[in-house]
């Protein structure tokens, strides 16, 4: 809570559309609400403390000064953002799992929890940005858990949502309209089961890949469900998925919140249903950050330059 309560301070705080709030969220990997001027941060308790001294700092801030994203950058640096690293569970053994392209591992203490707590949990949440192994962990997961004979089948699911594209002027029936929408949920299959064995896998039903629209009134038991790009969810599709799940399934949910597709006027389902589910037991959440960017390493330097032009050029 940040005191004292003043609207003109608290709108300096946020900046245009939160951007000022955004900043920190992909910074530090953390999910920031608010109403009024109680705000609450969600992630792993070391990024949610740097997180609060931020925003407490920014908030003694807006008395004298009116923020700019520079500002939050030099908050966020002198916080130690940068020098913050995370350590795994003590606790949490290593997880790691054998594909037809070798043993995959964690890499880096974010991805190894998430693989920790897909393996332990009934409903998982990883948040956070593109090439952080979201979705290909936990496609890894999957078919590890169809290979033991754990589940009998794969459900993974995607929003067909328009980014900037209109589905209608994309040729051929619904099916192949959508089918560009969920590519890299085949490509992580693909490499770990090889395309004849997925085409088989698909024909006999074990394998399903949709949009989310087709999952409702439907119940999933003994199967492992992905839905991917969640933030392109709306609250009532979030809820209808999260209702989907039957006994012996296990559902990962990964997006990432700063990257919504929505029109401005909705909120977004997986923003939400981390505030609704932060305290129910037996739900494992994964937030990472910038540093857990695993593809190419020019990857990681396009990201950060983003973020520094988004610093630099306010919109």
């Amino acid at each position: 809570m940040l005191e004292p309560a003043d609207n003109a301070r608290l709108a300096n705080l946020c900046g245009h559309l939160d951007e000022h709030l955004r900043q920190i969220e992909r910074r530090l990997g953390v999910e920031i609400n608010n109403r009024g001027h109680q705000f609450r941060a969600i992630g792993e308790p070391a990024t949610v403390a740097i997180a609060v001294a931020v925003l407490e700092a920014l908030y003694r801030s807006t008395r004298d000064e009116t923020l700019i994203p520079a500002s939050v950058h030099l908050a966020l640096q002198e916080a130690g953002a940068d020098a913050l690293v995370e350590k795994p569970e003590p606790d949490a053994d290593e997880v790691s799992i054998r594909t037809r392209r070798g043993l995959i591992r964690g890499r880096g203490p974010n991805q190894q929890r998430y693989l920790w707590n897909v393996k332990h949990h009934d409903l998982n949440f990883g948040v956070g940005p593109a090439g952080t192994g979201k979705t290909y962990l936990a496609v890894a997961c999957a078919v590890d858990a169809l290979e033991s004979g754990t589940v009998r089948r794969l459900v993974l699911v995607r929003p067909a949502v328009e980014a900037g594209e209109r589905l209608g002027f994309l040729p051929g029936d619904m099916a192949q309209k959508i089918d560009p929408y969920l590519r890299p949920l085949y490509d992580a299959l693909y490499e770990m089961l090889g395309f004849e064995r997925v085409a088989k896998l698909i024909e006999r039903g074990i394998i399903e890949v949709a949009p989310l629209a087709f999952m409702r009134g439907r119940t999933l038991n003994d199967s492992f469900v992905i839905l991917d790009e969640a933030q392109n969810t709306t609250v009532e599709q979030m809820k209808m998925f999260l209702t989907r799940i039957g006994f012996g399934s296990t559902a990962v949910v990964t997006g990432d919140v700063t990257q919504v597709d929505l029109p401005r006027n909705i909120q977004s389902g997986l923003r939400q249903v981390l505030q609704v589910l932060k305290d129910v037991e037996g739900i494992g959440m994964t937030f990472f950050n910038a540093r857990d960017v695993v593809r190419h390493p020019l990857v990681q330097r396009i990201v950060n330059a983003y973020a520094r032009y988004e610093q630099d050029n306010p919109s």
